[in-house]
């Protein structure tokens, strides 16, 4: 496609330039205008045939009227290519891609690169989806490697209104690439409210990972600041984009590790036109019942261990018994009996086959109902398959089966395992030693599931048990972020919404924070039964100052000491500054702090131990800042100052940060450095420290205000 001519009266070739870039723009929009007005206009009454197929596709023409929305305040590009590619500039929607090669015998075309595919009226592609073939040469495209480009433009933005360009010439003989100044600008721009897309300004190595195959499951080591989330986030964006068929039969989902994460990044894939993609927290995932209590670290980390899965095996199992006596069947005026050994062969290879206990239950009825007709037959009769069904659902096939192989209610048996110290005993005889088994028993047996108090913990071995009684459906695709914090029972669970499908796993090992965290990534990926996933690490940051990274880095050789520090891009004197202040006066001070960095643009995240939020919370009552808090109801959304507390900001982002009383953080968990570490790697612009203790010793060496 040719770009546009400049317009006539422009002053200069740049100007000429911009104002062709508007008139694209314009134009653009105008298509995608009609392309909506088309969709809505489509007249499909009745269409399917039938109530069903109708509502199906009146539910996919409602899904593209919403992902053909403009948003005005949006980019609808923001970048450009003019180079010589091989034809398919996109792939069809719902099938593998290939990539696009340079083609040195083609004529130069360009491409307009943004975040869906816009074509005008003949068909002709206006606006290029970032997720097309074609568009990788943007993302990855070098002096040393043009991939078939010539010219690369990026785009400067102020709303929805195109304000200037910028070129990057990769085949004038040029030396070195340049850096790009509209890039930086857009990693820098502040963020107030949830988190958005990077679509804009994702790197070639976080591109790799984006774009890979959705039958490869990728584990992403990432330092705070390298963009790994939204890594995760827009690999989704791509696989939908590249298998959409498939993947819309089998879905997909997000798992965070809470509801404010979740909240946090809500509007990334809806802005990526990607509507109908499941987020949840593990809590909810395995919700078979209500939690009412918390585990100590001892019970916690015990209860997630992956022993508990064997243990679980062994207590669903124990269920199945020897027959007491034989089965007798009646059928008119004769009487079928089936000996006891003869069942109990029959019970001992349903137990040797690799399947689930329900299934085996019900095969159970129909090996029994088989073994009568075999006598049948031997005494001449002919029964045919409905006689055999009528059988398996005979009375006395339905008592044995219930006395040999029960059915199993997974919370039932985990409230046996868990109350019952003979049944848990038995189960754990050379798995958990006494202490530990007294660790996880409740100290007094509830009267039933209602009224037990379950904790998380609980609610993933239900989860697991339910497993092993009834296969869990698998997804296509997973995606799980904040994994380091994942015990081995909760990887199990997650690795079972994916047991046909891929993941893509995203964590931090420094930023792990339960007493069951992950020490590396090998364990993790076996327990989610994914030992053969890709391990990629991105260690250079782009949104997290070096002087505050090198700060934070400083606990890297107590917490992770296997992992190398972090790079940075971006360099920010200033953005680091230290405060301490009189023990009395820390609530106080940081809400001064907060309401200094309050007059600075973007967003503020005031983090604290939770114990110390309430106070906090009082202290910004009472100067009348308007803040929101995490966790809690007290705030409006609308407000650029949040409230944090230190155990809900794992995933967060803040363009400037106070954070309260390092050492009472440090000192509030087990895992309490690592804490810190992440709440210190939460600001992208400005870090404020307010202490009246001396910082723990592992960050003392800075010079203090």
């Amino acid at each position: 496609m040719a770009a546009p001519s400049p317009v006539p009266d422009a002053s200069s070739p740049a100007d000429a330039a911009l104002a062709a870039e508007r008139a694209h723009l314009d134009a653009s929009r105008a298509a995608l205008r009609r392309m909506r007005e088309e969709t809505e206009a489509l007249d499909l009454t009745d269409v399917g045939g039938n109530e069903v197929s109708n509502k199906l596709v009146t539910d996919l023409i409602e899904e593209r009227i919403a992902a053909l929305a403009d948003f005005r305040d949006a980019p609808l590009f923001f970048g450009r290519i003019d180079g010589r590619f091989a034809d398919a500039p996109e792939t069809a929607v719902g099938t593998a891609p290939t990539e696009v090669a340079a083609d040195p015998s083609r004529p130069p075309e360009s491409f307009w690169i943004g975040r869906r595919h816009v074509h005008d009226h003949l068909g002709d592609p206006m606006v290029v989806d970032w997720r097309a073939p074609v568009s990788r040469s943007f993302y990855r495209a070098t002096r040393i490697d043009p991939l078939g480009v010539d010219l690369r433009r990026r785009f400067g933005w102020e709303g929805g209104h195109l304000t200037a360009f910028e070129d990057e010439h990769l085949t004038d003989g040029g030396e070195q690439d340049t850096a790009s100044a509209i890039l930086a600008a857009e990693i820098e721009r502040p963020r107030v409210g949830p988190m958005r897309d990077i679509v804009a300004t994702i790197q070639p190595e976080q591109d790799e990972i984006v774009r890979a195959d959705l039958g490869r499951t990728v584990c992403v080591q990432g330092a705070p600041g390298t963009g790994k989330t939204a890594v995760g986030l827009h690999r989704v964006a791509w696989l939908l984009y590249a298998y959409r068929d498939r993947l819309r039969r089998s879905g997909t989902l997000v798992v965070g590790p809470n509801r404010s994460f979740l909240g946090y990044i809500r509007q990334v894939l809806p802005a990526l036109g990607e509507i109908e993609v499941g987020q949840t927290t593990v809590e909810d995932l395995v919700a078979h019942v209500p939690v009412k209590a918390v585990d100590g670290d001892e019970a916690g980390r015990l209860k997630g261990d992956a022993r508990m899965a064997e243990v679980l095996r062994r207590a669903v199992w124990s269920s199945v018994r020897a027959p007491e006596e034989s089965l007798l069947v009646v059928r008119g005026s004769r009487r079928w009996r089936v000996a006891a050994d003869e069942v109990e062969e029959v019970v001992d290879a349903l137990r040797a086959r690799d399947v689930r206990y329900g299934a085996a239950r019900d095969m159970l009825r129909q090996r029994l109902a088989h073994a009568v007709l075999v006598r049948m037959e031997r005494a001449g009769e002919a029964p045919d398959d409905r006689v055999q069904d009528a059988v398996a659902r005979s009375r006395p096939i339905r008592a044995m089966a219930d006395a040999v192989w029960p059915a199993v209610d997974p919370a039932r048996l985990v409230l046996r395992l868990l109350s019952d110290a003979d049944f848990l005993a038995a189960c754990a005889d050379g798995l958990l030693s006494a202490d530990e088994q007294a660790a996880i028993r409740w100290a007094k047996a509830p009267r039933g599931v209602g009224s037990a108090k379950w904790t998380a913990a609980d609610a993933v071995l239900v989860d697991e048990a339910a497993d092993l009684v009834a296969r869990t459906p698998s997804l296509g695709h997973v995606v799980v972020d904040e994994a380091q914090d994942l015990s081995a029972m909760q990887c199990r669970a997650i690795g079972r919404r994916c047991s046909t499908g891929s993941a893509t796993i995203l964590g931090d090992i420094a930023q792990g924070t339960t007493p069951w965290a992950a020490t590396d990534w090998a364990t993790t990926l076996r327990h989610l039964g994914r030992a053969d996933g890709q391990l990629e690490e991105l260690t250079r940051g782009f949104r997290v100052p070096r002087e505050i990274l090198d700060f934070a880095s400083r606990l890297l050789p107590h917490i992770a000491p296997g992992l190398a520090p972090a790079s940075s891009v971006r360099e920010a004197p200033g953005s680091l500054a230290l405060h301490a202040v009189h023990p009395q006066a820390v609530d106080n001070s940081a809400v001064a702090r907060a309401r200094e960095l309050l007059s600075r643009e973007g967003s503020v995240g005031l983090i604290a131990a939770d114990a110390a939020v309430p106070g906090l919370a009082a202290a910004l009552d009472a100067a009348e800042l308007p803040y929101r808090r995490l966790g809690n109801d007290g705030g409006g959304d609308a407000a650029r100052l949040t409230l944090v507390p230190a155990t809900l900001a794992k995933g967060l982002e803040f363009d400037h940060i106070a954070v309260v009383e390092p050492a009472a953080i440090a000192e509030a968990e087990l895992q309490g450095l690592r804490r810190l570490y992440v709440v210190l790697t939460r600001a992208v612009s400005t870090l404020a420290v307010v202490h009246g203790r001396p910082l723990p010793p592992e960050l003392a060496d800075a010079p203090t205000e």
